[in-house]
This record gives C-alpha cells, sequence and structure tokens, in this order.
C-alpha cells in the first residue's frame, strides 16, 4: 500500500468515525426581550443554546439551527433558584408518612439533605410551572442540621434532579428573647427563669456552638496528623468546612438573636450567611461591615413590634441595599413554604415595590442564589458558556399578570403542566346545566 493510499484510508476511518457521533442539538431563540441579569437588557434580542449550553446572546444571531423559535413580544430571563426551600422532603403536612424534613439528634453534619426529596412530588411541577427551574432543600431539627444539595425541577430519579449535593452547612442559632413574664402568670410556674438565668442559658448555648467547631477544627488537624485511628462519620462530615469550602447558613430572625450571631462571627474565621433575617434590617450596618449575604424569609410576614408601620417588612430589603447588603428572597421553610413557593418572584415584586431596585429583586431570585450556592459559573444568569436553564414569560418577571409560556432545564425543554392546570382542565370543561 502506497503512503497515498494509506493517507486516504485514514482520512476514510476519521470521516466514518466523527458521522458515527451524535450531533450536538441547537435551538435558536429569536427576537426576545433578553434580560441577562448582569448585563443590560437587550431589546428583540437572539440567544442560540448547543446541547445543554448557551452558546452566543446577540443582539442578531444568522446562524442554521436545528429549531427556531421566534419570540416577539416575550422576555427571556434565567430560571428562578429557590433557597431555602423544603420543596421535595414534604407533601402533604397533615400526613406524616410524606414528610421528611426533620433530623433526630442535636448535631448531624453527615446529613445530605437532597437524598430525602421526593422526584415525584407534585409539588415541583406546581413551583416549575412559575418559573423555578431550581431548589435548594434543606434539612431542618436540631442545632445544625446538616448540609443542603441543589437540585434542577426535572428529572425522574435523585441523580437526574442533583446539581450539586453540598451547598453548605445548616446552623439554627439559639433564641436570645428574654421574656419579662411574672412567675405567677405563667401556666407552668416551675419554668420560669429570671432575665438573668435567660441570658445565662443563652451564652451557654453559644458556647457550646463555639466548642462544637473547635472541635471539628481539632478532628481534622488530628487526622492530619495521623492522631486519630477512628474515622468518626460526623466531624468527617465537617472537612468541608474545616478547609473552607462551604459557607454556614446560619438561621435568626430577632434582633437580639442575630445580634449574638454577628459577635460570634467576629470571632470566627468562617463565611456566614444569615437566612429569615426578619429584624435583619436594624442591623444592616453591621451586616454590611461583615459582609454577611441575607436570605431575607420575611417579605409578607406581618409585622412583629405592636409600633412597627405595617410597610416594614416591605421595606426591609431596600434597607439592607442602602446599606450594601446583599438580599436573596425565599419563601422559607414553615409549614406551608413549599406549598407557596410558586410566589416567590412576588416577594421579591413587593420589595421593589417599597424602594429596593428593580435590577436587585431580579438578582435577589437568580444571580444571588446561584453566587451563594457556589453555581454562578453556570446558573443565575444569561451568559455565553452557561447552562441553558431559561424561562419565557409574557411581561416582565416580577409582574403579576405575567405568565411562564416555555422553560428549557439545561437545553432540555420542560413541561410546565401540574396538578393546578389538570384540575383546571378537567373542570373547566365541566357539563352546566342551563337554567
Amino acid at each position: 500500500m502506497t503512503p497515498t493510499q494509506l493517507l486516504l484510508r485514514l482520512l476514510a476511518l476519521i470521516l466514518g468515525w466523527t458521522c458515527l457521533q451524535p450531533q450536538a442539538a441547537t435551538l435558536l431563540l429569536k427576537d426576545a426581550t433578553l434580560h441577562p441579569v448582569n448585563h443590560p437588557i437587550i431589546e428583540r434580542g437572539d440567544m442560540l443554546i448547543i446541547d445543554e449550553r448557551i452558546a452566543m446572546v446577540a443582539q442578531d444571531i444568522n446562524l442554521p439551527a436545528d429549531q427556531t423559535i421566534v419570540l416577539e413580544g416575550l422576555h427571556a430571563y434565567p430560571g428562578m433558584i429557590a433557597m431555602t426551600t423544603t420543596l421535595g422532603l414534604l407533601e402533604i403536612n397533615s400526613v406524616r408518612a410524606t414528610l421528611d424534613t426533620t433530623e433526630v439528634g442535636d448535631w448531624t453534619p453527615e446529613v445530605l439533605s437532597w437524598r430525602a426529596v421526593n422526584p415525584s412530588s407534585e409539588l415541583l411541577p406546581v413551583a416549575r410551572a412559575n418559573g423555578i427551574t431550581h431548589a435548594q432543600p434543606i434539612p431542618l431539627g436540631g442545632k445544625l442540621s446538616g448540609q443542603s444539595g441543589l437540585i434542577q425541577l426535572q428529572g425522574w430519579t435523585l441523580e437526574e434532579l442533583l446539581v450539586k449535593p453540598t451547598t453548605g452547612y445548616h446552623l439554627f442559632w439559639p433564641d436570645a428573647t428574654i421574656r419579662h413574664t411574672p412567675k405567677a402568670l405563667l401556666q407552668d410556674p416551675s419554668s420560669w427563669k429570671s432575665p438573668e438565668d435567660q441570658r445565662k442559658n443563652h451564652q451557654k448555648e453559644v458556647m457550646a456552638i463555639t466548642e462544637f467547631f473547635d472541635a471539628a477544627r481539632a478532628y481534622a488537624k488530628a487526622v492530619d496528623h495521623d492522631a486519630s485511628p477512628t474515622r468518626i462519620p460526623g466531624w468527617e462530615a465537617m472537612s468541608a468546612w474545616v478547609e473552607g469550602e462551604l459557607p454556614l447558613f446560619v438561621h435568626a430572625n430577632e434582633r437580639r438573636q442575630i445580634r449574638s450571631l454577628l459577635d460570634w462571627a467576629r470571632s470566627q474565621s468562617t463565611r456566614v450567611i444569615l437566612v429569615g433575617g426578619r429584624d435583619a434590617w436594624m442591623l444592616a450596618d453591621e451586616l454590611a461591615e461583615l459582609k454577611i449575604p441575607v436570605i431575607y424569609e420575611h417579605t409578607f410576614t406581618l409585622p412583629h413590634q405592636d409600633t412597627a408601620s405595617y410597610d416594614v417588612q416591605f421595606t426591609a430589603p431596600s434597607v439592607l441595599h442602602r446599606a450594601g447588603v446583599q438580599v436573596t428572597f425565599s419563601e422559607g421553610s414553615d409549614r406551608f413554604a413549599a406549598s407557596a413557593l410558586r410566589n416567590l418572584p412576588y416577594a421579591a415584586a413587593q420589595a421593589m415595590a417599597f424602594g429596593l431596585p428593580r435590577e436587585e429583586a431580579i438578582k435577589g431570585i437568580t444571580l444571588y442564589p446561584a453566587q451563594l450556592l457556589g453555581v454562578a459559573d453556570r446558573l443565575g444568569s444569561l451568559e455565553s458558556g452557561k447552562e441553558a436553564s431559561i424561562i419565557i414569560t409574557d411581561g416582565p418577571l416580577l409582574d403579576i399578570r405575567s405568565k411562564v409560556t416555555h422553560m428549557w432545564i439545561k437545553g432540555t425543554a420542560s413541561s410546565l403542566e401540574s396538578r393546578h392546570t389538570r384540575l383546571y382542565e378537567t373542570y373547566s370543561k365541566r357539563p352546566r346545566k342551563e337554567p
């Protein structure tokens, strides 16, 4: 065989192998109002999606694609990310068998919340139908309840849902409220404690937290020096925190409670994210000084103080923002929060109506969650190279009248059907007897 024949045969083999490889699917979205979130809005812009990724975002893209969808008059946003939720961990609050939110024990850092998610939950499609593409299910119970993960809201199995198994540890800060109710007025007088005793009890609980994290560091140091012959799963699970890889999501709401947390945070070299933050606006400057972001869960919570203005919870995000605190929105993990998760954009919209800039409100449900979860390189904005998790709406995202018309999660078209739409279709066709 001559060298020329050998070269031709080799080229033929390479060409044949290339033809056998699966070609990436391409989707071109045209003439939409693009909201990249971290860049200016593009009017009548185009977006090219190749397989799972956004390949190009530009004013005009004229390239061949397997599918082209003209979205004239519609808006494109990155999918919303639901923070600190129990979505997927509960179904019906009154049926104990459908609840898997809470772990037994005070210190359970080895618990991974995503393992308990139900991929067949009817609440996932309900949240998805209003533009939520990802969620952070969190473990509840005890003091350090475990580690949260990040899931996408489309997939048959846990493995398909899972995006990131660990996003941080969840610490529930001890109550610091001082109760001044006289002993004679208590239903159980034996439970009465003086204000001084209550303060000492809180300090004791904070000391227990400090000792736990000191012990975690000591264990990691002992392992590094081969001084610990027996590996303990709970302490092993703290290694990511010791090495600074994962943050602490600390749940606290009341002013004294948050102040106690801030005093503790000053003495610790750890990344803290405040979750809940009902009274965080009262300590906005201190939070900004310590660079502690807030996952705000109380937009629609009633004012806690009798003397507070009716709009104190509506304006809190704008107060925090003006002080320099990054604000992310969440519906929280209360009893009915998973069912109400579809209302996430309206929490941001309410804060915008009471002073928070529109751009910050949108970032608070898209880009900022991605940053806190450590996935901003793939989610949270519309950019070349990022994952194609996109929603299309027929109006501005924060307008309650807007509807989600299309959704793609990781480049795959997602159904917007839910039990709500199925029930509507069923009962809208119910025969009516004319009077």
